[in-house]
């Protein structure tokens, strides 16, 4: 096959890249679990939230959610959740567990809430995972805030 074209070479190499991505792809998948999210793996926390830009006065939902590690992870087990809005604000709560049983207990590995921003601007959230004062895991997220589109005088 004539490769002395560059249009030929890019298609060829973009064959190659894609046979590449399937076969590790394929290579990544062991046991019905993706690579990275084994109970070997450690866990990371992830947060988005939905719409990311959105007028004032209009609440954001917010998702976290733990991937990776072990269910019955200890020092995840029964963690208390700070959510810190960005614009001096902060919610707390600590769920009611039974006491940690290993191979028993399992982490909790999703979180949602809604905010209302009632100010413009942009906002880093950050979800915590904290023990005591001790941040666990965290994540965080950016969000923008539009000024009202109607003013009342």
């Amino acid at each position: 096959m004539d490769c002395s074209s560059p249009w030929r070479r890019r298609a060829l190499l973009a064959a190659f890249i894609g046979v590449l991505s399937l076969v590790l792809a394929a290579g990544q998948v062991a046991d019905g679990q993706a690579a990275g999210q084994g109970p070997d793996d450690d866990p990371r926390l992830r947060l988005r939230a939905t719409p990311r830009v959105a007028f004032a006065g209009q609440s954001f939902l917010f998702v976290g959610q733990i991937r990776g590690g072990p269910d019955d992870n200890e020092e995840l087990y029964c963690a208390t959740i700070e959510w810190d809005w960005g614009d001096d604000t902060y919610s707390e709560s600590t769920p009611d567990c039974d006491p940690f049983e290993p191979g028993r207990s399992e982490i909790r590995r999703r979180f949602s809430t809604r905010h209302t921003f009632d100010y413009a601007g942009r906002y880093e959230v950050r979800l915590n995972l904290k023990r005591r004062d001790d941040i666990l895991i965290s994540a965080r997220t950016r969000i923008e805030v539009r000024g009202n589109r109607f003013r009342f005088e």
